[in-house]
């Protein structure tokens, strides 16, 4: 039986460990939660709901804990406060919509015929949650699934052990049958084995592009669906007419943030040439004064990426451009050990040769490169393999709209960045994966339709 170990980034001390499920053990589990799954699905539609926010209220009477616990895990800085406001604006949302999204489809009834769709859960949803917003990531699928009729099992990341633990937690505290949301414990052979065996009826992935290749592979010949959000590369666009302080503002925390270790993290900016130096001049300012140290420490604003070999993926792309002729603006901070604590940076200079604007880095290093047009942008916006988001900065909204529609990726904000807005699809194209949470549509995704047509005994 192997151990997931969780080394805290704060000082590469082992933090948490947990035994593995057998295989025999994994597949119990998955037996009961689809025995589990019916007589939940049987349950009213507003019962599910209430329970799913008393779930998500019992998370939150834990977040004084759970916020210390984070900064051990993955190093986010305490004084961010953890991610209960996200996490619980999704699930609210998300419960708000629930009557109309699931509702019956009419499509019609006369005398003699009724017909009409209903909505109705796959059955046992596997969610495997990623570790740089533990909590939020995973709620994006197991409030839906749950309020559907779903049961859930959910596999959280070894960098995040306890998230997926306390959950399921907190969520059995305020009603939930114990069979209907587990946390498992899994290594990959095992997670692979109950996919090819047909043990769930629908898999959301969050994580690398390699790791959704391997869901995909397991699932192979099985029909399950697999929804997935993988890498990502996104960029931002500072149009010539863009509120400069609010651009640079905003895209230098979306590529600083919680180190950089975001899914929809800026990490390349492309600013139109006539703002490109001050844009510049602003951001190395801002990224100069940051506080790099232990996230416990209050006075931190930029903790440890969450493990070492993050780090050292995002010095070898840094050091690798500054070879090529790329020009690093950040001297490297005192507090920087050559492990888990990275100096943040900003390089120009840069050229879509170096895998710093072509590779995820998901690190605190952000690439910026000037533009003369839109076209020139859209092209640069358009060379990646990933399709994430994309941050337009601009006072036009129909330039932005029209620029957006030339863009490959799954959502395009106009002056924001870096926000997932619930109302909103949540997807992606290219590497960066398929399907969509969150919304209408992830009710849609998270259900399968099901056509009733009636004939009507007319004598």
């Amino acid at each position: 039986m192997s151990t997931l170990t969780c080394i805290s980034p704060i000082d590469g001390t082992v933090f948490a460990t947990r035994e593995c499920l057998s295989e025999a053990a994994a597949k119990e589990v998955a037996d009961r939660a689809r025995a589990a799954q019916c007589s939940w699905a049987a349950r009213p539609l507003q019962e599910r709901i209430d329970l799913v926010m008393a779930g998500v209220a019992a998370v939150g009477a834990m977040n004084d804990e759970i916020v210390p616990e984070l900064a051990k895990m993955m190093g986010r800085p305490i004084r961010f406060g953890g991610e209960f406001g996200g996490f619980e604006e999704r699930a609210s949302h998300m419960a708000s919509i629930a009557q109309d999204s699931l509702a019956d489809i009419e499509v019609g009834e006369d005398a003699t015929f009724k017909r009409y769709i209903k909505r109705v859960p796959h059955g046992v949803v596997f969610v495997v949650a990623p570790w740089n917003y533990p909590y939020m990531t995973a709620i994006n699928t197991v409030a839906p699934a749950l309020i559907a009729g779903n049961a859930v099992m959910l596999k959280h990341a070894t960098q995040t052990l306890l998230v997926g633990e306390r959950m399921a937690q907190a969520f059995q505290s305020a009603g939930l049958p114990e069979d209907v949301f587990q946390n498992v414990f899994l290594d990959h052979d095992t997670t692979s084995s109950l996919i090819a065996d047909n043990a769930f009826d629908f898999i959301n992935f969050t994580g690398s592009v390699g790791g959704g290749a391997a869901m995909e592979r397991a699932a192979a010949g099985t029909f399950t669906g697999v929804g997935t959000e993988l890498g990502g590369k996104d960029p931002g666009y500072v149009l010539e007419d863009a509120d400069l302080d609010a651009a640079v503002d905003t895209l230098i925390d979306g590529a600083m943030f919680n180190s950089g270790q975001c899914c929809c993290g800026i990490e390349r900016i492309y600013v139109h040439e006539s703002l490109f130096d001050a844009f510049v001049e602003k951001a190395v300012s801002i990224v100069s004064d940051y506080k790099l140290g232990n996230p416990l420490d209050a006075n931190t604003t930029l903790g440890p990426m969450a493990h070492k070999r993050f780090a050292d993926e995002v010095r070898s792309q840094i050091a690798e451009a500054v070879a090529a002729g790329a020009t690093a603006h950040i001297d490297t901070f005192a507090e920087d050990d050559g492990g888990a604590y990275l100096s943040p940076q900003i390089l120009t200079n840069v050229t879509h040769d170096m895998r710093v604007m072509r590779d995820e880095s998901f690190g605190p290093v952000v690439g910026i490169m000037p533009v003369k047009d839109d076209a020139e942008a859209v092209r640069l916006m358009n060379d990646s393999e990933f399709g994430l988001t994309a941050s337009l900065w601009t006072k036009d909204l129909d330039r932005a709209a029209a620029v957006g529609d030339q863009i490959e990726t799954g959502t395009v904000f106009m002056n924001r960045a870096d926000y997932l807005d619930p109302g909103l699809c949540w997807t992606g194209c290219k590497n960066t994966g398929r399907g969509g949470g969150l919304s209408v549509i992830g009710y849609h995704n998270l259900t399968r339709p099901k056509s009733y047509h009636l004939k009507k005994v007319t004598s």
